[in-house]
C-alpha cells in the first residue's frame, strides 16, 4: 500500500525535523498535578461562576477561566522538567463533555483560553536550540457512538457522529484561535468517535488555510490488546492513517509494562509515521500520593526499554505521572535513537 502524500504545515512545522534528530519528550498528566492543588468548589467557580446551578469541583478545563494560574504553573513545571510538547488543559473541553455541568456554552471560550496558557507556557521556554510546542488535546468525549450505553438495547447510541463532529470543530476552532501548534486527538477508546475528530479537523484546515500536525492516540483497555470499541491496535491504525498523521500512539490504560507489545506492534505496522507512547504511572492504586504505583524512575526505566527496542519517536506520561517522571523519561530516553520512520510520509515532512 502506497504511503499517503504528506501535507505542507503552516504551524508546527519543526517538529518532525526535531523527531529526526531525537525521541521528543511529551508532557505528563494534568489531572494529577491539579490533584496537588487541593482545591475547592470555590476555586472552580470563582467570582463568575458562583451562582451556577450545577456542582463544578472536578472540571478541570474550567480552571483554564476560574485558575489560569495554577494551569500556567503545572504547564511550566513540565517545560522545566524537559517537555517539548504541552497539552492543553482540554481533555473535556467539547461541549458535548461541558453539558454534564451546564457549561456547554462557554466551551469555546475555555478552548481559546487553554491554548493561550499553553502557548504563552512555550514562548517563556522555548530557545533557539530548544523550540517548545503546544499542542490542542482533543479528548474521547464521555459518550460513544458506536457502542450501548443500554445492556439492555444493543442498538441505543448516547450520541451521534454529526453532533460529535461539530463539537469537535468548534473545540479544534477555538484551540487554533489560541494559538496551538498541533492537534493531538486522543484516549481513543472507540474509533468512531476519533473519526468524528479528524473529520472535524480536516474541515477546519480546508476552510481556514492552516495545516497543523495531527497525533492520534488510542487506548488499549484490557488484556485482549483492543481498544473498547473492538480494533486491534493495527486494525485501528489502518481505520485513521487517512488522516496522515505525524504519528500514531498509544497512551493512558494499562501501563507501560502491560502495553509493550501492543505499542510494539504499532511500531511495527505503522512504518511510514512516528510513534508515540505515554502510558499511566503503571495500574491504579488508591493508597498512593499520586493514584499511582509507579516512581518515575521506574517509569523512565521502562521507557528507556521501549527506546532501545526502537519503538518511540514520542515519549512522555499520562495518569499518575508528574514533572518528576518526565525529567526521568527525559533523561532516560536520550541515550537512544528515535524510532526510524524511512518512508516517504515523514521524509516528506523533514523535507518540507
Amino acid at each position: 500500500m502506497n504511503a499517503p502524500t504528506a501535507p505542507r504545515y503552516t504551524r508546527g512545522s519543526a517538529l518532525p525535523a526535531l523527531m529526526k534528530q531525537r525521541i521528543v519528550i511529551l508532557d505528563g498528566a494534568m489531572g494529577t498535578m491539579i490533584q496537588r492543588y487541593k482545591l475547592t468548589e470555590a476555586d472552580f467557580r470563582a467570582t463568575r461562576f458562583a451562582d451556577h446551578p450545577k456542582d463544578l469541583k472536578g472540571n478541570n478545563d474550567l480552571l483554564v477561566l476560574t485558575r489560569p494560574d495554577v494551569i500556567s504553573q503545572i504547564h511550566e513545571q513540565y517545560l522545566a522538567a524537559g517537555a517539548d510538547i504541552i497539552e492543553t488543559n482540554t481533555f473535556g473541553t467539547t461541549s458535548v463533555a461541558q453539558e454534564d455541568y451546564g457549561l456547554q456554552d462557554f466551551a469555546y471560550e475555555m478552548n481559546v483560553a487553554a491554548a493561550r496558557l499553553a502557548r504563552a507556557a512555550c514562548e517563556k521556554y522555548s530557545t533557539p536550540e530548544k523550540p517548545r510546542f503546544a499542542a490542542g488535546a482533543l479528548g474521547p468525549t464521555p459518550r460513544t457512538a458506536s457502542i450501548s450505553p443500554d445492556v439492555n438495547d444493543p442498538g441505543a447510541r448516547n450520541v451521534d457522529f454529526d453532533t460529535l463532529r461539530a463539537a469537535y470543530y468548534e473545540q479544534a476552532k477555538g484551540l487554533l484561535e489560541g494559538g496551538v501548534d498541533l492537534f493531538l486527538v486522543e484516549t481513543i477508546f472507540d474509533t468512531l468517535n476519533a473519526k468524528a475528530a479528524l473529520f472535524a479537523l480536516d474541515e477546519l484546515m480546508d476552510a481556514t488555510g492552516e495545516r497543523l500536525p495531527v497525533i492520534i492516540s488510542g487506548t488499549v483497555t484490557d488484556a485482549s490488546g483492543r481498544i473498547l470499541s473492538g480494533q486491534t491496535v493495527t486494525a485501528f491504525w489502518h481505520s485513521v492513517r487517512h488522516a496522515k498523521p505525524l504519528a500514531i500512539g498509544l497512551n493512558c490504560a494499562l501501563g507501560a509494562t502491560l502495553m509493550r507489545p501492543y505499542i510494539e506492534e504499532l511500531a511495527k505496522a505503522a512504518p511510514e509515521t512516528a510513534v508515540s507512547c505515554y502510558p499511566n504511572a503503571g495500574l491504579p492504586n488508591p493508597m498512593s500520593d499520586t493514584g499511582f504505583d509507579e516512581t518515575p524512575d521506574v517509569t523512565g526505566r521502562l521507557m528507556a526499554e521501549f527506546a532501545q527496542a526502537g519503538f518511540l519517536n514520542i515519549a512522555g506520561g499520562c495518569c499518575g505521572t508528574t514533572p518528576d517522571h518526565i525529567a526521568a523519561i527525559a533523561a532516560k530516553v536520550s541515550a537512544y535513537q528515535p524510532r526510524a520512520c524511512g518512508h516517504k510520509l515523514f521524509s516528506d515532512l523533514v523535507e518540507a
